[in-house]
């Protein structure tokens, strides 16, 4: 994708980093190399990372996607998706015999290790995230008792501690550093002594991608974000765009959903995508956009990402045992060698 000026004017802003970040590749990675090795079906608890495309391609390969353990034959190979697990999960494929595939991202693997250290510590620990999402279930599972969900601004008044001195918070690592820290700030006024986790648990690929967007948003007519619609961080991006400047913002699955009503009266579109989206969508909406008259590209740079994670360990040692090599280009990096240069 070459870097293209626009005789009219008419042009996309294309915002870097976007797409695949690291977690996500090693996840999708893994049910490839899963496929390849042992063959299908290899089945996967809930979506391997929320994008549309990305569970459509895997199913047709053989993955066979499925909402919990217990619809697993017994016996058969299962990944856990890269949003993680609870250890009841893990416990319930370990009484049924599954031979499991942990591709949860380490970021969320850490998180994890976080809240059983302070639970056994005897900390009251505060999860800022959504209820219902996949990693929020994983990280409360490791510790129940000690752990209660924080949905945002709006709950912290409900919020009780048994020691408002013992009292920690932990994070959702694919909400927007904005949206947690507002939350943080009004939780520390009810709680002085709040403490911070040891390292910032929000995604650097999820901060990174907002910050591309708030740098092209003012300049942009209109922003459209690749993304599903069960991605928190895909959803967030589109917010982000919105309150820093841009005209107007959507997400869309693919390319085709875009609207060329939306475009009406504007000469700069803003493009990303969020973090389970391969680049192949983006590029495909590149084509639908110069197809509409937008014909200039220029990529907007706000950080370089080269941040890359193994396989999991078990699926590493099976690839070397059958003489393959467990490591290759990681997808992203793949894609990144081949994008627009910068503006």
């Amino acid at each position: 994708m070459e870097s293209v000026p626009a005789p009219d004017g008419k042009r996309i802003l294309l915002a870097a980093p976007r797409g695949y970040c690291a977690g996500v590749d090693r996840a999708v990675d893994a049910v490839e190399k899963a496929l390849e090795l042992y063959g299908a079906p290899v089945y996967v608890r809930k979506e391997i990372v929320h994008n549309k495309f990305v569970v459509e391609t895997l199913s047709r390969r053989g993955a066979v996607f499925v909402n919990d353990t217990d619809e697993v034959p017994e016996g058969a190979r299962v990944v856990f998706s890269a949003h993680g697990v609870s250890p009841a999960v893990k416990a319930a494929a370990a009484a049924r015999h599954l031979a499991t595939i942990d591709a949860t991202c380490p970021l969320v693997t850490k998180v994890h290790k976080e809240a059983v250290r302070f639970a056994t510590s005897d900390y009251d620990i505060l999860l800022i995230g959504h209820d219902g999402h996949e990693e929020v279930e994983g990280t409360q599972g490791e510790a129940p008792e000690h752990i209660q969900v924080v949905n945002g601004p709006h709950e912290v008044d409900k919020v009780e501690v048994r020691d408002p001195e013992k009292v920690i918070w932990i994070s959702q690592t694919t909400l927007s550093v904005d949206e947690t820290m507002e939350t943080v700030n009004l939780l520390r006024q009810r709680f002085p002594h709040l403490q911070d986790p040891p390292s910032d648990d929000i995604c650097y690929a999820t901060q990174n991608r907002q910050v591309a967007v708030k740098k092209l948003a003012p300049d942009a007519d209109v922003v459209i974000v690749v993304g599903s619609a069960n991605s928190s961080n895909s959803v967030r991006l589109v917010e982000v765009a919105r309150e820093s400047g841009a005209g107007a913002a959507y997400r869309v699955d693919r390319a085709e959903e875009i609207d060329p009503a939306w475009l009406e009266g504007a000469t700069t579109v803003g493009l990303t995508s969020g973090a389970s989206v391969p680049e192949i969508l983006v590029r495909d909406v590149v084509e639908r956009l110069r197809a509409l008259g937008y014909t200039g590209v220029e990529q907007v740079r706000t950080a370089t990402e080269d941040i890359m994670f193994s396989l999991p360990k078990n699926l590493r040692a099976d690839l070397k045992a059958a003489g393959e090599r467990p490591d290759r280009p990681h997808r992203a990096r793949r894609e990144r060698a081949a994008t627009a240069p910068e503006a």
